[in-house]
């Protein structure tokens, strides 16, 4: 069985899960709180980054669990809940409706125990752009613990390559199955840390 897989494979994988009526999401967000949780003293200061797609709602579950803990959890969402697809968008609703604390930029000051990293996962496929490397810069800059939901921001999935300075992640945590460019020699196996998978249960076929 291989130990890392194309995005293609991944992505096909979770789209027959979903077919099958697998609610993938809280799933993985779940995962991830208690993957933080273990590595984290009790009431700690969590920022988690959400972009504009799934991986920000995997960040945003994660959030809801880490908060119910009893963490002091921040929601990051530069580009807004208008964007965010339906699976993330329920779980932007859910995070709203548990009292959670969303900014749309970072407050002046704050600096958080761990950042959780659901900024792009394996979607990326250009370079960061100016605001969205600012922000991964600021997070570079704290040199905090930060926890990467599928793949660090700014590296292509597949390839391993930098897409601008990306994420330096301590842990990356993949759901499904770990993207190749994860394992490849280069920016990407650089940047992801420790590299653990929780497979949510999912199965990829082997290829044909």
């Amino acid at each position: 069985m291989p130990s890392s897989y194309s995005v293609a494979r991944i992505r096909d994988a979770e789209r027959q899960a979903l077919a099958a009526g697998r609610n993938l999401m809280p799933l993985a967000g779940a995962a991830a709180a208690r993957y933080a949780a273990a590595r984290l003293g009790p009431g700690a200061r969590v920022l988690a980054l959400a972009g504009p797609g799934n991986n920000g709602g995997d960040a945003l579950e994660a959030a809801a669990g880490l908060r119910a803990m009893g963490h002091d959890v921040r929601v990051l969402l530069p580009a807004g809940a208008q964007r965010l697809p339906p699976d993330a968008a329920r779980a932007y609703a859910g995070w709203l409706a548990a009292g959670g604390e969303t900014w749309s930029e970072l407050e002046p000051g704050f600096v958080p125990e761990l950042v959780i990293d659901g900024l792009f996962g394996i979607g990326l496929n250009r370079p960061l752009g100016a605001d969205w490397q600012a922000l991964v810069d600021t997070v570079n800059a704290w040199s905090v613990p930060v926890l990467a939901l599928d793949v660090p921001s700014g590296i292509d999935a597949d390839s391993g390559e930098a897409l601008g300075r990306p994420i330096r992640a301590r842990w990356t945590l993949s759901f499904i199955g770990r993207a190749r460019g994860l394992e490849r020699p280069g920016p990407g196996r650089d940047a992801c840390g420790v590299s653990e998978v929780d497979t949510l249960g999912v199965t990829i076929e082997p290829a044909a």
